[in-house]
């Protein structure tokens, strides 16, 4: 999968975005771009990727993931209210139960 962020129209303006969501949510920029995040909850199997909505118990409803950051123990998911534009990011911490897919295209920038 090409690394985008949902509403961009092109490559400049996703790194733009994405750069200007990093600084808001406080999150790392890496080389490596997370595109879905497994993670087990409460007993419960979670997953999500960029461009689509967060599993139900979030509570989130169609608002979709903008970026998924990893700092050093957690990651952070970013949708509009909650770490993209206002609000904290959703926080998944990091441990064997947890699982990151990068987007396929990271060495083309």
């Amino acid at each position: 999968m090409k690394f985008f962020i949902p509403a961009a129209n092109d490559h400049t303006r996703a790194e733009d975005v994405y750069h200007k969501i990093a600084t808001f949510a406080q999150a790392p920029i890496t080389e490596k771009r997370i595109w879905k995040l497994s993670w087990v909850e409460n007993g419960v199997n979670m997953q999500t990727e960029v461009g689509k909505p967060l599993p139900a118990p979030y509570q989130t409803g169609k608002e979709l993931v903008l970026a998924i950051f990893a700092s050093e123990n957690l990651y952070k998911i970013c949708t509009l209210t909650h770490g993209g534009v206002k609000g904290e990011p959703i926080l998944v911490v990091k441990n064997p139960q947890t699982s990151a897919t990068y987007f396929s295209d990271d060495s083309q920038k």
